[in-house]
C-alpha cells in the first residue's frame, strides 16, 4: 500500500463521472468539504491484507498525532501505484482502515471507490504537511512464521525410506531387491539415493545437439541459458503445440501469466524462502521482483479471484511456460538436461475432495505415458518414482499399487515418514542417461496445502465455500529435457548398432532428394515441390559435391528418408528411398515408390502430431552454416 498524507486547512471533493467499479452511493455524499484535515491519499495494491492495514493506519494516526489532526480524510487514488489490486479488495481495505481509524477515536471519511473526481487542497505547509508512507505485508503473522518454522524443522527431520514395488505388489527394501533384468531401475535408484547432480563428463547429446546445429550455448547470457538454430526452434515448437494440444483436448484452459512477481508479496514470499538460491532476482523502480520458477504463482492467483463452484471441477488450467528460471548449480549445468531457463508446460487442476483427486492423479498418470510415447519415449525408455507419505501409502495402498499394472515394470517408492511439503503424493517418471544421471520428465502431484495458501475456494452444493486440492502436472516435464532425452536415447541405439536418428515427426528434414548430377536437379526441385505440398518438410541436395558425398552428409543429418533421382527414377517414375529407420551401420535398406507412397508412409508416421513447414531454405546450398 503507498500513502501519500497531506495535513489541509481544507480539502474538498466532486464526483463527477462513475466507472465500471465505482460504488453505489446517495445524491448527498457526491460533494464534500472537510476542513482542518488530514487527507490519506491511498493506493491499495496486490497483496495488500489485514497486516497491512494495521500498518498503514498506525502510520496515519501517528502522523495524525503530531500534527494534531482530529479529522482524517481516507482517500482512493490509485495513481501512486503500478500494482492495484482489484477493485474488491481495494474497497474492502479502505473499508477496513475507516473501521479500524474510527475505533481509534478519530472523526473519519472516506471518498467513494471508482469515482472521477475533481478536488481542491490547500495544504497547510509545515515541516510534517507533505508525507509519504509505503507500507508492505513485509512480515509473516505470528501463526504463519509458526507453521513455515514447522515445516522447515519437518523437512529437516523427515526420513526417507526407499522401496521397490514389484508387479506382485510387494513393497521390498532397495538392498534386498534382485536387480537383474532391470538394469537401468539399479542406475535410478544409486543414483537418487546418493543424490550426486554434477557431471564429471560431457554427455552425447552435447555433442549432437551442436553437430547437428539444434542448439548451443549462449556465452553473451548467464550459464544454463542456449540458443536455439532453426533446426532446434523447429523441434521445439513441434514438442510444444504437442503438449498444449494434449492439455487442450484433455479440457484444460490455457492463460498466460507474468514471468516476474514481487518479492515481498504475502503469498509468494513464505513460498520463496524455502528456495532462495532458485531465485533471479530483477530490481524494480521501488520493489525487487523473482522470475518464475514455475506457472503455479499466476496460476493460483487466477484461481483465487475466480469465481469457482462444484459443478466447474474438476477445473483444469494450463501455461506453456517460456521461459521457467531456476539457478541451478553451475556443476549441474549441461547441455539440455538442466537449465536455468526452461520451457515448461504446466497444468494445474483443482478437485473437490481427495477421491477426485486420485482419479485425476490416475488420468494424468495414463496420459503422461502417451504424451512420451508420442514424443518418442517408450516405458522401457524411463524409470518411475513415487514419493509419498507413510500415513498417505497406508490409507490407499491398492491405489498406489495400481501404478504398477500400467506402467508394467517395478517402479521405486521414496516414502517419507511425515510430510514437510505441499504434497502428500507424487510420481515422475525419470530418464536415465549414458553417464547413468537420472532427469525427470512427466510429473504429477497432489498438493493439500496451496489451495488455502492462495486463498483459493469453491462454493460446494451446499452452498458453503471450501478449500478444494490442487493437482500439479507437466505432461512431459521441461520441453528441453524432452530434447535431451531424444537425443541420449539416439546415442543409445548408436551403442547398440542402430543408426541414430530423430522421431520422424521432429526430424527438420524428413525427406531429402538428392539428384545424381546436375542434370536431375530441375526434376529434383519439382518433385520436392510437389512432395512439399503434401504436407512433408523436404528439401534438395543442389551442392557441387559427389553423389558419395551428399549421402554420407544426408546420413550424419539424420535425415530419415533419402530418394535419389537420377535416369532411372524419371523413367520408371518412381523414387529409390533409403530408410534410415531400417538400415543398419553395415547395410541400407532401399526401396523404390511413388512419390506417393513415400508421402504417404512419412505421414502415417507423423499421424497425430503437429507439422510445421521447414525451417530453413529448401536449396543445401543456400543455407548458412550454424558451426
Amino acid at each position: 500500500m503507498k500513502l501519500l498524507l497531506i495535513h489541509a486547512d481544507f480539502m474538498e471533493y466532486e464526483l463527477k463521472k462513475e466507472t465500471p467499479v465505482a460504488e453505489k452511493i446517495d445524491e448527498d455524499e457526491k460533494r464534500r468539504k472537510l476542513e482542518e484535515v488530514l487527507v490519506s491519499f491511498t493506493s491499495v495494491e496486490k497483496g495488500d491484507n489485514e497486516e497491512v492495514v494495521k500498518k498503514a493506519v498506525g502510520n496515519i494516526i501517528d502522523v495524525a498525532n503530531k500534527v494534531k489532526a482530529e479529522r482524517i480524510l481516507v482517500y482512493p487514488y490509485a495513481h501512486l501505484s503500478s500494482n492495484l489490486a482489484d477493485a474488491k479488495t481495494g474497497v474492502e481495505i479502505l473499508k477496513k482502515m475507516e473501521e479500524v481509524i474510527r475505533d481509534s477515536g478519530f472523526e473519519v471519511y472516506r471518498a467513494p471507490f471508482g469515482w472521477y473526481k475533481a478536488f481542491n487542497i490547500s495544504c497547510k505547509g509545515h515541516p510534517l504537511s507533505e508525507l509519504s508512507r509505503e507500507v508492505r505485508a513485509s512480515e509473516i503473522s505470528e501463526t504463519e512464521e509458526k507453521e513455515y518454522t514447522e515445516a522447515l524443522k519437518a523437512e529437516e527431520k523427515a526420513k526417507s525410506y526407499w522401496y521397490i514395488l514389484t508387479l506382485d505388489k510387494e513393497l521390498v527394501e532397495v538392498e534386498k531387491f534382485d536387480f537383474t533384468g532391470h538394469e537401468k531401475l539399479k542406475k535410478f535408484v544409486n543414483y537418487e539415493i546418493a543424490k550426486k547432480r554434477a557431471v564429471d563428463r560431457v554427455p552425447p547429446h552435447v555433442e549432437y545437439m551442436q553437430r547437428l546445429q539444434i542448439a548451443d550455448y549462449e556465452p553473451a547470457s548467464d550459464s544454463g541459458h542456449m540458443r536455439y538454430y532453426p533446426k532446434g526452434r523447429l523441434i521445439k515448437s513441434l514438442i510444444e503445440s504437442y503438449v498444449t494440444d494434449k492439455c487442450i483436448d484433455y479440457g484444460a484452459m490455457e492463460v498466460e501469466t507474468p514471468i516476474m512477481y514481487d518479492r515481498a508479496h504475502p503469498t509468494l514470499r513464505k513460498y520463496l524462502e524455502r528456495f532462495p538460491a532458485r531465485q533471479y532476482i530483477i530490481q524494480g523502480d521501488k520493489r525487487e521482483f523473482f522470475l518464475r520458477f514455475a506457472a503455479c504463482f499466476g496460476q493460483f492467483l487466477i484461481k483465487h479471484d475466480a469465481v469457482i463452484t462444484y459443478k466447474n471441477l474438476p477445473l483444469k488450467m494450463y501455461e506453456l511456460t517460456r521461459y521457467s528460471f531456476r539457478k541451478e548449480q553451475r556443476g549441474e549445468l549441461v547441455g539440455l538436461r538442466r537449465l536455468r531457463a526452461f520451457t515448461m508446460p504446466d497444468m494445474h487442476t483443482i478437485t473437490r475432495d481427495m477421491e477426485s483427486a486420485k482419479q485425476e492423479f490416475l488420468n494424468q498418470y495414463k496420459l503422461s505415458i502417451e504424451v512420451l510415447r508420442g514424443i518418442g519415449l517408450e516405458p522401457d525408455d524411463y524409470e518411475t518414482a513415487v514419493r509419498v507419505t507413510k500415513d498417505f501409502y497406508e490409507e490407499n495402498k491398492e491405489f498406489i499399487h495400481s501404478l504398477v499394472d500400467i506402467i508394467k515394470k517395478p517402479i521405486l517408492i521414496e516414502m517419507w515418514d511425515r510430510r514437510f511439503f505441499y504434497f502428500v503424493l507424487k510420481f515422475e517418471f525419470n530418464f536415465v542417461d549414458c553417464l547413468d544421471k537420472a532427469s525427470a520428465l512427466s510429473t504429477v502431484q497432489i498438493d493439500v496445502e496451496n489451495a488455502k495458501r492462495y486463498g483459493i475456494t469453491f462454493v460446494d452444493e451446499d452452498g458453503e465455500k471450501k478449500h478444494p486440492l490442487i493437482l500439479h502436472c507437466s505432461l512431459s516435464g521441461a520441453v528441453e529435457r524432452c530434447m535431451y532425452a531424444i537425443l541420449e536415447k539416439a546415442h543409445m541405439d548408436k551403442e547398440s548398432g542402430k543408426l541414430p536418428m530423430l522421431p520422424v515427426w521432429l526430424s527438420p528434414t524428413q525427406l531429402r532428394i538428392i539428384p545424381v548430377s546436375e542434370r536431375f536437379l530441375d526434376e529434383a526441385k519439382k518433385i520436392a515441390l510437389e512432395i512439399k505440398e503434401m504436407g512433408v518438410r523436404v528439401d534438395v541436395d543442389d551442392r557441387d559435391e559427389t553423389l558419395g558425398k551428399k549421402i554420407r552428409d544426408a546420413g550424419r543429418d539424420w535425415v530419415p528418408y533419402v530418394a535419389v533421382i537420377g535416369e532411372k527414377e524419371i523413367r520408371d517414375g518412381k523414387l529409390t528411398v533409403t530408410i534410415r529407420a531400417e538400415s543398419s551401420m553395415k547395410e541400407q535398406k532401399r526401396v523404390s515408390m511413388s512419390k506417393e507412397e513415400l508421402v504417404q508412409r512419412i505421414k502415417a508416421e507423423c499421424e497425430g502430431r503437429p507439422f510445421k513447414q521447414l525451417p530453413l531454405p529448401m536449396m543445401l546450398s543456400q543455407r548458412p552454416s550454424f558451426r
